[in-house]
């Protein structure tokens, strides 16, 4: 079986009947929140040990946000990949609540207990923790284990970012992430699978954190990507944050300051959030924020105008890829068919104006769900992948595209290019580099992806050496190098040596810092296999509840529309006190384990039953309140 998972955690399963299934999870929730939390006992005096903390993911991570700000971990994937020194993440430290550390210029999230002890987690961790979470939510649905995975990442992407998704899908758990597959190209195969005739799609990507814009052919089944650009540091968190400053600047004006108050800005993170979606379907919108600062409550109201005013140039912006895609595609603005919206922040009115009057007016494509619809696509691809889809999907085929150029240093620092930006996947290429000096024994190249001339303004992947060359006079040795790029858009290299025919795999070897080690990787592997076991009886102790509270709740319910019939006055009321006392105890005993649960279900169960039963003889006790024994 198959898991197909969107890194911003929707998951989908596709059906005996070819149609696909969002896999709710534990919460009941279609979309998880990539929200990661730890949470400490309140000791200060105690020493910590070994996984003294409590890990929380998704909902539960993002509901006590506000409470936790430090140690609540979002918007991770834009550190996967990446160096600590990137101008991109030197600026998303200044607004965040929790820390990021330099580790080997590596950006790790670091928390802190109360007795100051700090531990630090690589992106790839984090990611690996929200996929591990969505894995067990998933087998818990499906009722069996799931071990490959369908992952999707933004088109623009680059090989660092989508091997280090691919290490977090380890790090999960997962036996194979068998493809990673662009989310623009995704939702391109949610929206055209079963449509017949040749059609010109641009999807317009624009999530949370990330914006892609994708331009495809579909013709008979074969998807072919044309054109990709992008940006993967633009997104609806952009939007919040510009909101923020504008609300942060009005409040410090009158009741003091609020930078400095992690725990205020986080309230007003998920207070501005709510209003931004308001405003997608009304005019104005309220804040209204209790306790923002001690002894302050601060209430507000903003208005569409205004949100458009304040987000006007960030929503500019996302025309500039769109330009892009058509140059390079070589279409005119008349031959694109269909305009497909993707991602949540395509919901703000503003946003879809923009498109649709760069378009001349083109009605856009509204008919699917823009959160779930790369899910879908990935879905789809996955039943592919796993021979489960049937006739419907046999025909199949996607084409996609290097986003980003591929070359190593020539003579002058200049860019020689081996892949172009563009080029269909998977896809090879070879050039042949010789000796510069007399009796040179060892040839660097240095691997770069970016489309500027001059190397030094693009971005390095890494440093490839072929070593032990034989003596020989200047350029009398010839090295070849293979770049060739899978499926997934991942690079791999090989050298061979052309005077003596070796030939052997070359490692990209993680010079920028942005690569896990494999002895980080097994650490890390290791530690998520501890916490595995640790998940799953806090979801058994979470259902425990949930069903204890739930068979509560429905006696209750059941007695209220029926007391005047119970004829044993004396048990009705010693069940009454017990229901009074259940819940009165539920409610203070929260994080009572699961055991404590079932014997409280156990108990109440065998009070309620005589009774109920006597109340409905004529009828099914399943229909008055009685469960499962859990």
């Amino acid at each position: 079986m198959v898991l197909h998972y969107r890194l911003v955690s929707i998951m989908t399963d596709l059906d005996k009947s070819n149609d696909v299934e969002i896999i709710p999870n534990d919460q009941g929730n279609r979309i998880t929140p990539s929200y990661v939390a730890f949470s400490f006992a309140d000791d200060s005096s105690s020493s910590s040990s070994e996984n003294s903390y409590t890990r929380l993911v998704g909902d539960p991570a993002k509901n006590q946000a506000t409470l936790n700000p430090t140690n609540t971990i979002f918007d991770v994937k834009r550190f996967i990949g990446r160096r600590y020194s990137d101008k991109s993440v030197q600026d998303d430290m200044k607004y965040l609540p929790f820390d990021i550390a330099d580790v080997n210029n590596k950006p790790f999230i670091s928390i802190t207990s109360p007795n100051g002890q700090s531990m630090t987690f690589a992106p790839e961790e984090i990611s690996g923790m929200i996929l591990s979470k969505i894995k067990m939510d998933s087998e818990r649905y499906l009722g069996h284990a799931i071990d490959r995975a369908v992952i999707t990442v933004p088109a623009y992407f680059n090989d660092a970012q989508r091997h280090a998704t691919r290490d977090a899908g380890r790090i999960a758990g997962f036996k194979q992430v068998a493809r990673i597959i662009n989310e623009p190209t995704s939702a391109a195969i949610a929206y055209a699978v079963h449509r017949e005739g040749e059609e010109n799609i641009l999807v317009f990507d624009l999530g949370g954190g990330t914006f892609d814009v994708t331009l495809l052919t579909i013709d008979g089944g074969i998807f072919e990507v044309l054109a990709t650009n992008g940006d993967t540091h633009l997104g609806g968190s952009d939007v919040d944050q510009i909101v923020m400053d504008y609300f942060i600047e009005r409040i410090e004006k009158s009741q003091g300051a609020v930078r400095g108050n992690k725990r205020a800005v986080q309230k007003l993170r998920r207070e501005v959030e709510r209003v931004k979606r308001a405003l997608s379907s009304q005019l104005t919108a309220r804040l209204e924020i209790e306790e923002l600062l001690p002894g302050c409550d601060f209430s507000d109201t903003l208005s569409r105008a205004k949100f458009e005013e304040l987000n006007e140039a960030l929503f500019q912006k996302t025309l500039g890829p769109v330009k892009r895609v058509l140059e390079d595609a070589d279409l005119g603005i008349e031959e694109v068919d269909e305009i497909i919206l993707v991602g949540g922040s395509t919901r703000i009115p503003r946003v879809q104006a923009l498109v649709q009057q760069f378009f001349n007016g083109k009605e856009l494509n509204k008919g699917i769900n823009p959160d779930e619809s790369v899910a879908v696509g990935a879905a789809i691809q996955g039943s592919i992948l796993s021979g489960e889809g049937g006739d419907a999907v046999k025909d199949v085929m996607l084409l996609d595209i290097t986003p980003l150029s591929l070359g190593t240093e020539a003579d002058g620092g200049l860019m020689s290019v081996l892949i172009k930006r563009g080029s269909t996947i998977p896809t090879e290429s070879s050039h042949d580099y010789h000796t510069v000096e007399d009796n040179q024994k060892t040839m660097t190249i240095d691997v770069y992806e970016g489309e500027r001339s001059q190397v030094k303004h693009n971005h390095l992947l890494g440093l490839f050496e072929m070593t032990n060359l034989p003596p020989a006079p200047r350029g009398g040795v010839e090295v070849r190098i293979t770049f060739k790029v899978d499926a997934n858009g991942i690079l791999e290299v090989t050298a061979q040596n052309l005077n003596t025919k070796d030939k052997k795999s070359i490692t990209i070897t993680a010079e920028d810092g942005t690569r896990l080690s494999e002895e980080e990787m097994q650490a890390m592997v290791e530690e998520a296999e501890k916490f595995a076991e640790q998940d799953k009886k806090e979801a058994d102790r979470v259902e425990a509840r949930n069903k204890f509270e739930s068979h509560l709740y429905k006696i209750n319910n059941s007695l209220s529309e029926n007391e005047d019939r119970v004829k044993n006055k004396h048990d009705l009321k010693s069940l009454l006190d017990s229901l009074d006392e259940s819940i009165e105890w539920l409610e203070t005993n929260q994080d009572a384990d699961a055991e404590e649960f079932r014997q409280k279900y156990s108990e109440i169960d065998a009070l309620s039953r005589p009774v109920l039963e006597s109340l409905y003889a004529d009828r099914n006790a399943d229909d008055v309140g009685f469960d499962d024994e859990l």
